[in-house]
């Protein structure tokens, strides 16, 4: 006979999301069954961003090496182990694991249930032998890669951004198909690990990032050895018996590279699969029906279940724990919070780091029109960069035109750390004329963001009531 719980809250799915919905309402004294079919911790632990970081970081240290003569230190070009980079990796996800552990979230009070969670009603899921009647649900499940519709392609093995982590061995010539942060993180990491990388994306690179900010990390993968090809098309795969043909389109323009590996990391796509969502009620969006349908406050077409995360059309582990913490205040307290997607930074891991928060020029200008203004500040002119030799990059700071603060962008060495700065900012209503009265450590790359203060008062001072003020001043003595 079936078991049959009746929580406050019924999580579907342990990912980041789904662990962060759990903790957040236990924290609020309310009972939480969890449900998962495969590992706890999801993608961004087992093969997302946590390894691809940890690959990219064995990367940077191989990369170190060849740099050495230009901070008058001679080394050989690394000699690269791969088997021995994938046992770091692996170390790495091991370290972290005990968070997302059994055991741990147990010992919060949550139960968790292994298995297929599906609806059976509106009101009810079934998981193995156990039903669940929660108050409220939230699907926390997760993406999936769709494999694209290449001919040839189901023909050849191919790697996955999931599958290739698992690699113990050097690749001689591997194809990217797709250049997104993903695919370019791991692009870059096999081209310094001493693989021969192509990236083909049938469109603009790092779609969606500011372009001249994208231009600066792009510009140091090529000069890494990443082979670039935006605006391409695969149009199909060969399979042959030494090596893998990679037939590729631009416009009218046809070329067949050869290929020893390929790896598959496009778009990722929510994993709704199984759920049977039509017996709870539960409608796609009619313009994305890939997408659930959801309103402003993450609730579905059914008012008893919510989504979060990748399940919700988020793309990043920090866009899923903020949408957790408004979930549970929505889901458990009646609140009417809604998720603001402008106050999640947005990373691209790659060397140099490219972070954004809020409105980039692009969407400033299509929002605001001519009412913003931008001020920019060179890493060529902070001496913390300049010590250190990484001087191509560029911030950018996003304002009105009274200096509220709509947005921010960095291409450059610590640009995740330096965001962060902006994003606190934001949160606390500072303007840009209060980033110049910020003390920052010297020498240092926050001193980038006062720079940017400074900037936007010298602008402000050129203004001609405030050249009036001064003159006026003057007289008065």
């Amino acid at each position: 006979m079936a078991e049959i719980l009746n929580p406050d809250l019924c999580v579907i799915g342990a990912g980041s999301g789904g662990l962060a919905v759990a903790e957040v309402a236990r924290a609020y004294g309310a009972s939480v069954v969890l449900v998962e079919k495969a590992r706890l911790g999801g993608n961004a632990l087992h093969t997302g961003a946590i390894p691809a970081k940890a690959l990219a970081a064995a990367a940077a240290h191989a990369q170190a090496m060849r740099d050495g003569p230009q901070f008058g230190i001679a080394a050989d070009d690394p000699k690269i182990n791969f088997r021995r980079v994938h046992d770091h990796v692996e170390q790495v996800i091991a370290a972290l694991a005990p968070m997302s552990a059994a055991a741990r979230i147990e010992a919060l009070g949550v139960d968790i249930v292994h298995g297929t969670a599906r609806f059976i009603n509106r009101r009810a899921v079934v998981a193995g032998e156990t039903e669940i009647r929660a108050r409220r649900f939230v699907i926390a499940t997760g993406a999936k890669l769709p494999v694209p519709a290449i001919p040839g392609l189901d023909a050849v093995p191919y790697f996955t951004s999931e599958t290739i982590l698992d690699n113990t061995r050097k690749l001689t010539h591997l194809v990217v198909i797709g250049g997104g942060p993903l695919g370019l993180e791991l692009a870059q990491a096999h081209a310094r690990l001493g693989t021969e990388v192509t990236v083909v994306e049938n469109g603009p690179l790092l779609a969606g990032f500011d372009p001249e900010l994208a231009a600066v990390a792009l510009k140091r993968l090529a000069e890494d050895g990443v082979a670039l090809r935006p605006n391409c098309a695969v149009s199909a795969i060969l399979p042959r018996s030494m090596g893998i043909g990679v037939a590729v389109r631009s416009g009218e323009t046809d070329e067949l590279l050869d290929a020893s590996h390929i790896l598959v990391a496009g778009e990722r796509v929510p994993n709704l699969d199984g759920l049977e969502l039509d017996k709870a009620g539960i409608r796609s969006s009619k313009a994305e029906p890939h997408l659930l349908q959801l309103s402003p406050l993450l609730k579905t077409s059914n008012p008893r279940v919510y989504a979060v995360g990748e399940a919700a059309g988020g793309q990043s582990v920090q866009a899923a724990v903020r949408q957790a913490q408004v979930v549970v205040r929505n889901a458990l307290l009646g609140a009417m919070a809604r998720p603001d997607p402008l106050r999640v930074p947005h990373v691209v891991s790659t060397e140099p780091e490219l972070a954004e928060i809020g409105l980039n020029e692009g969407l400033a200008r299509a929002r605001h029109g001519a009412n913003f203004r931008v001020t920019r500040w060179s890493f060529a002119d902070n001496d913390r960069a300049r010590a250190a030799r990484e001087t191509y990059g560029l911030a950018k700071l996003i304002t009105d035109r009274s200096g509220r603060i709509l947005g921010a962008g960095v291409a450059g060495p610590g640009a995740s750390e330096l965001v962060a700065l902006f994003s606190l900012a934001m949160s606390g209503g500072l303007t840009a004329g209060d980033l110049a009265d910020f003390v920052a450590p010297y020498p240092s790359h926050a001193e980038i963001a006062v720079r940017l203060g400074e900037e936007f008062r010298r602008a402000d001072a050129q203004k001609p009531l405030i050249r009036q003020w001064i003159s006026l001043n003057k007289l008065l003595g």
